[in-house]
């Protein structure tokens, strides 16, 4: 009788296409589906929130009538919704796809998804709200500098991973600290240990650091004159606060504060052009650092339907495992 797969030989099973924000993900998936007769689960972290289009740069309704696209449009922006939530809901969905003889196609540039589909994740005590509100408050007064200090203090090993400014996750560790007595990098260590590219299908494209900024520069223009700053306006109307995570994708927090009158907009779309580039390094060194993926350097021409066939045929000799 044969075993069921577990969650990690579910997930190896899959195609995977990442690589970092404006990269051209997007045209070289649709071909790459196409080829495979896959459907496509979304790997981007931002992309579940219903309303957040313009932004979060997802698929248009064109895209996403030609081929099934999932885990978009999941959760309301208030909401929050947790690397483990997704991992859950993206095992499901690769079930249910599979089960039809399809291939599955994630696409997107959240490597913390990637990491949890392929090495697992830890889930770590449950949340405790109060301390997180002591904390949040300890920012006001203090500053993320001083919260970063203290998280190096009990984990140096977290601190030197997360920047000062990503506030949720330090105060994660901390209050894994503070439940567990040792630190959430002592707990993850299990996780660290990925496999060679030769055993996964991880494709990952990069460009050369000049041409990425230019696309980059191309994408937050189109950003703009899509109308972000109405998709913006009309975030906060409906919901006052959109959330903070949410609130946290490339461009939205920027045009907020245009909105509140704290910026000009010129000033907003070069502070989102100099955050995206940011990101997009951020991401390349998350890429970077996970064994799994396959990076593919390309020109600034390239084909999306001739990189998506070289993808197939590379992948198609890969024996998974």
């Amino acid at each position: 009788m044969n075993q069921p797969l577990s969650d990690i030989q579910l997930a190896l099973k899959c195609w995977f296409l990442t690589g970092a924000t404006a990269s051209g993900k997007t045209k070289v998936s649709l071909e790459l589906a196409r080829i495979l007769d896959a459907e496509i689960i979304s790997l981007d972290s931002m992309a579940i929130y219903r309303g957040m289009d313009i932004g979060t740069a997802k698929p248009d309704a064109t895209q996403r009538s030609e081929l099934p696209h999932h885990l978009i449009d999941i959760v309301d922006p208030p909401e929050s919704f947790s690397v483990s939530e997704y991992r859950e809901s993206a095992l499901k969905k690769i079930g249910e796809i599979q089960a039809t003889g399809k291939q599955v196609l994630f696409v997107g540039g959240t490597a913390l998804y990637l990491k949890a589909l392929l090495r697992g994740l830890f889930e770590g005590p449950p949340a405790d709200w109060e301390f997180r509100k002591e904390i949040e408050q300890e920012i006001v007064n203090s500053g993320s500098e001083f919260l970063h200090q203290r998280l190096a203090m009990i984990d140096p090993v977290s601190a030197h991973k997360l920047h000062e400014n990503d506030h949720r996750r330090i105060i994660r560790a901390l209050e894994v600290y503070k439940q567990t007595g040792k630190p959430i990098s002592h707990w993850q260590m299990q996780f660290d240990e990925g496999r060679q590219p030769e055993q996964c299908r991880v494709f990952t494209i990069r460009h050369d650091r000049p041409i990425l900024h230019q696309r980059i520069e191309a994408r937050v223009e189109s950003m703009f004159s899509a109308g972000l700053v109405d998709e913006v306006r009309d975030l906060v109307e409906r919901w006052s606060d959109i959330g903070k995570t949410a609130s946290q994708a490339v461009g939205y927090r920027e045009v907020i504060d245009f909105l509140d009158n704290k910026m000009t907009m010129e000033e907003t779309v070069e502070r989102v052009r100099v955050r995206t580039r940011k990101f997009a390094r951020h991401q390349e060194t998350w890429f970077r650092g996970m064994s799994e993926c396959r990076i593919i350097d390309l020109k600034s021409d390239f084909d999306p339907a001739e990189l998506a066939q070289e993808i197939a045929n590379v992948g198609a000799e890969v024996v998974v495992g």
